[in-house]
């Protein structure tokens, strides 16, 4: 499993200020608008709604924010805000760090080789999104995305579903924008449920 080059041990790791933006935007323009406050005073982050962060942010107030989410409008909902947060953030990355150039080339290139390449570029910028966490991907009959330490379920072990809904959001917008328009990307596993790593599996429309 690939580490967080990024981090020094004994620190606390830092992840990219869309994973608390991104969920706010989704809260304002949902149908739980109205709790906004409550979430973000819950994970001790009610500062950032009047000064949203500029900098990469303490990977633990991204957790404390998706645990507040499940707390205040419960599962599903959050889960809901989770793959909106997810998408906004796909979005942000095309129009603002993916050059187009790059984004052009990825678009004409046959399938195999346009998912090799987002795969090695993901993976070199996983300290951006995974902090501390474990990141590594895998080829295959079946693309794997694995994080080992996701920072959205961090504390649960016995849910009954997957909750990491805001990577694999973020993750199929992106292959659907630059690789295939049909593609899904779903977590099989999530350390939530018992298992040893979140796991996100590349799959084709229909499958």
């Amino acid at each position: 499993m690939d580490t967080n080059t990024q981090h020094t041990p004994g620190e606390p790791a830092r992840i990219g200020p869309n994973a608390i933006l991104r969920v706010a935007e989704a809260l304002r323009a949902g149908p739980d608008a109205g709790a906004i406050q409550d979430v973000f005073e819950r994970a001790g982050l009610a500062g950032y709604l009047t000064t949203p962060p500029t900098q990469m942010v303490d990977e633990r107030e991204v957790t404390a924010l998706h645990q507040a989410l499940r707390a205040v409008i419960g599962v599903r909902q959050a889960r809901q805000i989770g793959v909106v947060a997810g998408q906004l953030t796909g979005d942000y990355l095309l129009a603002n760090r993916i050059p187009r150039p790059a984004q052009w080339v990825l678009k004409i290139l046959p399938r195999q080789y346009a998912l090799r390449i987002l795969l090695k570029a993901i993976e070199r910028n996983a300290w951006t999104f995974a902090g501390s966490a474990g990141f590594s991907t895998q080829e295959g009959p079946r693309t794997r995305f694995i994080l080992e330490g996701s920072r959205v379920c961090l504390g649960v072990t016995e849910s009954p579903t997957a909750l990491c809904d805001f990577y694999a959001a973020t993750f199929e917008r992106l292959l659907r924008k630059l690789v295939d328009t049909e593609v899904r990307v779903i977590e099989v596993q999530c350390q939530s449920m018992g298992h040893s790593a979140c796991v996100f599996e590349v799959r084709s429309d229909g499958q």
